[in-house]
């Protein structure tokens, strides 16, 4: 598994990044579909969290052996990883349960092996370059104020820092809690999910992109951002809160 995984610019088609699946590859394609996704030539980014919570999420496998589908590794892959192989009867196998992982524990020990190997060798970090700049996927954050410095230190830093590090980018809400706009340098824009919204949140180059397609009550979608133009599909309504405050 590496920390980063890096992509040059699409000179043929499309890129675009999507917030949370949760098994929800159906709901997925159709919102692909909106758009005209044409797999010969665009690509799709996941900021992660692929599985648990929704019906499908043992497609995952089908849909990372597609030759344009990218993701990092969430926090609900790392719950998968660590639950298996780190603690298969404690805590954090209560908890990845708890978080709509069911679905993995009822199979054989070879398939649930399978997944849990897919799941681990996802990056933690996407570097997509486009026409207008560089751009940086992660789950949750970016725990530091310059990209740089933060990818720098995820594949030179000793091991304390990177587990931070780690933990920050699949776990952390500060930014979005905090309302925070101060946004991260040395790069175009950082796309993230993991806390969802009623519409993107772009706090400063930070867009949050989880629109809560997942969301057993039926009030979210999926949002596909357009790396090249930064711009939203369904497009982002400026008289609408990005909070789930009427």
């Amino acid at each position: 598994m590496s920390m980063i995984e890096r992509f040059g610019i699409n000179a043929a088609g499309r890129d675009f990044a999507v917030g949370d699946i949760h098994g929800h590859f159906t709901k997925l394609q159709t919102a692909l579909d909106a758009v005209h996704f044409a797999p010969t030539v665009d690509r799709l980014f996941s900021v992660g969290d692929l599985v648990d919570r929704g019906p499908e999420s043992d497609q995952v496998d089908i849909w990372l052996a597609k030759p344009w589908f990218h993701a990092v590794r969430g926090n609900h892959e790392q719950m998968a990883v660590e639950a298996i192989r780190f603690d298969p009867r404690g805590r954090m196998r209560q908890l990845h349960v708890e978080n709509g992982g069911t679905w993995l524990y009822g199979r054989s020990s070879t398939e649930i092996q399978s997944f849990v190997d897919l799941l681990a060798d996802l990056p933690l970090v996407l570097e997509v370059v486009t026409p207008e700049g560089l751009i940086g996927i992660v789950h949750a954050d970016c725990a530091y104020l310059s990209w740089k410095d933060f990818t720098w230190a995820l594949e030179n830093a000793g091991p304390a820092e990177v587990a931070h590090l780690a933990a920050s980018a699949q776990w952390s809400r500060t930014r979005i809690n905090d309302e925070n706009y101060e946004g991260v340098s040395d790069v175009r824009a950082v796309i993230v999910g993991h806390t969802p919204t009623r519409q993107p949140a772009v706090l400063g180059n930070v867009y949050h992109i989880d629109t809560g397609a997942w969301l057993p009550d039926g009030r979210g979608h999926f949002t596909l951002l357009n790396l090249a133009t930064l711009q939203a599909h369904p497009p982002i309504n400026p008289k609408l809160s990005w909070d789930w405050e009427e």
